[in-house]
């Protein structure tokens, strides 16, 4: 059976093969410099398990309090060295990307105290939390208060508007790193050094946290090398390798840490309870094959991006840009649009592929989402998925892929569903 054959029996027509085959070979050299970035990366992360003296000890077992569990102390010492920090906190016990953040931001505010944004608002399911939107237990029903500095209109940084918002009460600064449900660009580590320097600058003692979700390994540096108090992110996207079955993490300042783990557990108690429950094995091997699995994610964006520019769409980053996250963003226009790139990428996905996606109320989101995520993990976003809000202008955002060949098959799956649906001519291709 020809390679083409194969593509074809899962659904590829010819003509829409044929045309991510042209649009490939024009791509070698961003692939090369990818696959340079996850050597690089792997190495960093292979360095940090060899000095921490990782052994067959690390994987047992803990349950209850979990005190004395060397598996989780040295993971954390791994996750720090790598992210070039002084203190991580690696948990379980820590369920998504939102709670992560939910943790170090209760951790380190107090009531009188002000939390700004100076990146526009920030991700849905973080707006309740902080209390843009009224939730119970948000961050302002104890006394927290929020500003926010919208970006220029090309998606640089006001820097007049954020020396003016900084104030006496300023006492935490957040910023998103990856898009969101937004068609602005994703901010490379670089750029968020220049902005923490220049928080800092006005106000040296003000702490900075980043929302690291999807950007992990994307770049040689993490933000926490570049002046972050705190980087936070979920096992279940980039730093998982798609093994972590839960969990997140949050690295910086030992003073942070040590608030956000007592926060995590109680006052008193912080990082010496926290059973690992047997799953540590996931979490180190996961860790180790991270950076590969980032580099076929990404990958897999830069195909995507380059097929559905090419066809007249809209892509967010454009098809040349360099990559600071694993997120690409199109825009389809239409509801209709929507639900036929989902259902491509779903009926390519290794598990639940005969469903069809549809668009619902999911907690902590205003407008419905479209989620296509056949995953072994479930919402694991390293995986192959696409997702969006039911709203102008349809743009629906795919990220991950554990492997390339994956990515490349749900791109073809996901145009060939356009295709079908009479959305993109098949003579455009």
């Amino acid at each position: 059976m020809t390679l083409q054959e194969t593509y074809e029996k899962n659904g590829i027509s010819p003509a829409v093969y044929r045309f991510g085959e042209r649009v490939l070979a024009a791509l070698r050299p961003r692939f090369d410099a990818v696959d340079e970035m996850a050597e690089q990366n792997q190495g960093k992360v292979i360095l940090a398990m060899r000095e921490a003296r990782v052994d067959a000890a690390c994987f047992a077992a803990t349950t209850g309090y979990g005190y004395d569990d060397v598996g989780r102390e040295r993971l954390e010492q791994v996750y720090a060295h790598v992210f070039g920090a002084e203190a991580a906190l690696v948990r379980p016990q820590i369920t998504c990307g939102t709670h992560a953040l939910t943790v170090a931001l209760s951790a380190n505010l107090l009531p009188g105290d002000e939390l700004l944004s100076p990146v526009g608002a920030p991700y849905d399911t973080l707006q309740e939390v902080i209390g843009i939107r009224p939730s119970p237990c948000s961050l302002a029903e104890y006394g927290v208060t929020y500003r926010q500095v919208e970006l220029l209109p090309g998606g640089g940084f006001d820097y007049p508007a954020i020396r003016a918002a900084i104030g006496p009460k300023t006492k935490l600064i957040t910023i998103q790193r990856s898009k969101g449900y937004a068609t602005r660009p994703s901010f490379s580590v670089e750029q968020i050094g220049t902005l923490i320097a220049f928080c800092k600058g006005v106000k040296p003692d003000v702490l900075v946290m980043v929302d690291n979700c999807y950007g992990e390994f994307v770049e040689a540096l993490e933000p926490t090398q570049v002046g972050a108090d705190m980087a936070v992110g979920s096992l279940i996207k980039n730093p998982g390798g798609g093994l972590a079955p839960i969990g997140g993490y949050i690295v910086g300042k030992k003073a942070c840490i040590e608030r956000c783990a007592y926060r995590l557990s109680a006052p008193g108690l912080g990082q010496e309870v926290g059973a690992n429950l047997g799953i540590l094995p996931s979490f180190y091997q996961g860790f180790f094959l991270a950076p590969t699995v980032v580099a076929g994610a990404l990958k897999g964006a830069i195909f995507a991006a380059n097929c559905f520019e090419r066809l007249g769409f809209r892509v967010i980053p454009d098809g040349t840009e360099a990559r600071h996250d694993i997120i690409q963003a199109v825009e389809l226009g239409s509801e209709a649009g929507m639900r036929a790139f989902c259902k491509g990428i779903q009926a390519a996905a290794p598990v639940d592929s005969y469903v069809e996606p549809i668009p619902w109320a999911m907690p902590g989101y205003d407008s419905e989402v479209i989620m296509a995520a056949g995953a072994f993990v479930q919402g694991s976003s390293i995986e192959l998925s696409a997702d969006g809000p039911i709203r102008a202008p349809f743009a629906v955002y795919f990220q991950g892929g554990l492997t390339w060949y994956h990515a490349k098959l749900g791109i073809l799956r996901a145009l060939q569903e356009l295709v079908n649906a009479g959305l993109v001519p098949e003579e455009a291709l």
